[in-house]
């Protein structure tokens, strides 16, 4: 029994790609708690300043003038306040650690999802629009899409009708065809220039950029085609 290669490839793929972002997700988390641990423990003790007083109380115990007295007192008062700061800033630390690293998580996957998305838009680019349904309404001027709708303009869905019926008789046109077919002229009276506007004015019409670029396809030094099955295609 043969085995699917492109499956294999495509699951190998994936698997390599949730196993990066695993690691990367770990190394963002490790390198930010090395360094959220770097960081505390090279902030000053807490309790340094105050141990400093202490010393300076333990060393000069004849000190017992009213001034000199006073001016410990200063030193303890500062020493406490310096602790409550400390605590603080270490919070703040704490805190802006804790944002920097959501950020950084934040920023890694949106990255990863445009990469996912820009390759699911790289495999419809290549393979096509999927297309279940195409109604053309003539006297409606509307064309349905799946389950979109879209209103388009006189001009625009005569060109699409004839696109359609070409693409029923499996037939692909150039602009200088498709504008023969819309006028009733013969080509050699015909543009290439006028067909292009034509094709360019349709793909206005439909508005969404996506669905008009891949359901109308432009066949270099071929013409123009419905990028879809002629089975699902209606006039109405």
């Amino acid at each position: 029994m043969p085995v699917d290669t492109t499956s294999l490839t495509e699951n190998s793929l994936t698997r390599g790609g949730s196993r990066a972002i695993q690691l990367g997700l770990a190394a963002i988390v490790l390198i930010l708690a090395a360094a959220a641990i770097l960081l505390f423990l090279n902030l000053p003790d807490t309790n340094e300043f105050n141990a400093r007083v202490l010393q300076i109380f333990a060393e000069n115990s004849d000190l017992t003038g009213q001034a000199e007295l006073r001016l410990l007192e200063i030193l303890a008062q500062s020493g406490t306040t310096f602790t409550e700061v400390l605590v603080s800033y270490r919070g703040v630390i704490f805190v802006l650690i804790v944002f920097a690293s959501l950020l950084l998580i934040t920023s890694l996957v949106l990255v990863l999802a445009l990469i996912a998305l820009n390759r699911k838009l790289a495999v419809v680019q290549k393979t096509g629009i999927q297309v279940s349904s195409l109604v053309i309404s003539r006297s409606e001027r509307k064309v349905y899409i799946n389950d979109l709708e879209f209103n388009l303009t006189e001009a625009a869905v005569e060109a699409l009708a004839v696109l359609a019926e070409a693409r029923m008789d499996d037939e692909m046109l150039t602009g200088t065809s498709l504008e023969a077919v819309i006028t009733g002229r013969r080509e050699s009276d015909c543009e290439e220039a006028a067909g292009a506007t034509r094709i360019k004015r349709l793909r206005d019409s439909l508005g969404n950029q996506i669905v008009s670029e891949l359901l109308v396809r432009n066949i270099p030094r071929q013409g123009y085609m419905l990028a879809v099955e002629k089975d699902v295609i209606r006039m109405i």
